[in-house]
């Protein structure tokens, strides 16, 4: 694939996170937004018009089917995420999925055998990982500027009208505040500190339908490190991550999860970094997966597969002391 050819997009689900991504996309010259499939013609076209997308298809497996794309971003429920994915990929088509990348480390592990089966890439759309001020803070620890990472402190919270349909409360859209938000939290611990802790703690507030509302969690590794994380889609927080080493602390501002400012501070040293997101950031994953495609890479090394199904076992393990368990499971 040649550097100078555009890549062709497809957007299958036309929801919110849809078009946040589209605008993400309008501002990389070389990213082309081609097609577009909803459960219905009306959906695909309303998109369409929205974004001036050429190809407008009335189905998921149309959209999997049209042969002018490269890759496919899906952005429909938590619930439908493996079928959505798999199903591009038997067609051909590279993935980015919106996290979580599924509703439970097994669903994860039958999309990533999916896209190794086919020599195709796959990604889970943690967009967080790419923007500027992460980069900065992945650098300052690389280089030891904070010593050794040991506790790694983060949360994502807000206050969401109840809906009980809705796909934060309805059980059966894999609802609740861990994979949507919290799944943020656990990404950025898993960043500094690896995705294979040895302890959990965990517990959390159950809603009327079911789901959590509201949960706090400590990951513990095996050389002492710690991650103290809590989320919430009934109670707004600070939306905060800090990293601190035995030499110094890194702060991703707030919100954290599309920071725009990192500082360090270690020691006589203090770095307060501005870093404004170009587009609406989520067009830095989109660069990601672009990039791999023309160098012929079938997975991201920033946000690699095997991590995603470790942070899915994660929140798996995390549920289970819950006694959250989804319909679909």
């Amino acid at each position: 694939m040649s550097a100078s050819t555009p890549i062709r997009w497809g957007i299958l689900g036309p929801g919110n996170i849809a078009k946040q991504f589209a605008r993400g996309l309008s501002v990389i010259p070389d990213a082309e937004l081609a097609a577009v499939g909803s459960r219905t013609q009306d959906g695909a076209d309303a998109f369409g018009d929205e974004f001036a997308v050429p190809r407008r298809h009335p189905s998921y497996e149309a959209l999997a089917a049209d042969d002018g794309l490269d890759a496919i971003y899906v952005a429909t429920p938590h619930s439908l995420h493996r079928d959505n994915s798999i199903l591009c990929l038997e067609h051909g088509v590279a993935v980015l999925c919106e996290k979580p990348f599924a509703i439970n480390a097994g669903q994860a592990r039958e999309v990533v055998a999916a896209a190794r089966q086919r020599g195709l890439f796959a990604m889970e759309a943690m967009w967080t990982r790419f923007i500027p001020a992460v980069a900065q803070a992945r650098e300052w620890i690389a280089e030891g500027a904070i010593g050794e990472p040991r506790l790694v402190a983060a949360d994502f919270g807000f206050r969401a009208g109840f809906n009980p349909k809705g796909r934060l409360f309805d059980p059966a859209l894999g609802g609740g505040a861990l994979l949507d938000v919290g799944i943020y939290t656990i990404s950025m611990a898993s960043m500094v500190l690896g995705a294979k802790p040895d302890r959990i703690e965990s517990t959390a507030t159950m809603g009327e339908t079911g789901v959590d509302e509201q949960s706090a969690f400590i990951l513990g590794y095996e050389g002492g490190e710690l991650a103290v994380l809590y989320t919430a889609v009934r109670t707004s927080t600070p939306v905060e991550a800090r990293i601190l080493g035995t030499d110094g602390r890194i702060t991703i501002h707030n919100p954290f999860y599309k920071a725009e400012k990192v500082t360090l501070q270690a020691g006589d040293r203090t770095e307060e970094v501005e870093l404004p997101l170009e587009g609406n950031g989520y067009n830095y994953q989109a660069v990601e997966v672009m990039n791999c495609l023309r160098a012929g890479k079938t997975e991201s090394e920033t946000m690699p597969l095997d991590e995603t199904v470790a942070l899915m076992e994660i929140m798996d393990s995390i549920r289970a002391k819950w006694g959250l368990k989804y319909p679909m499971e």
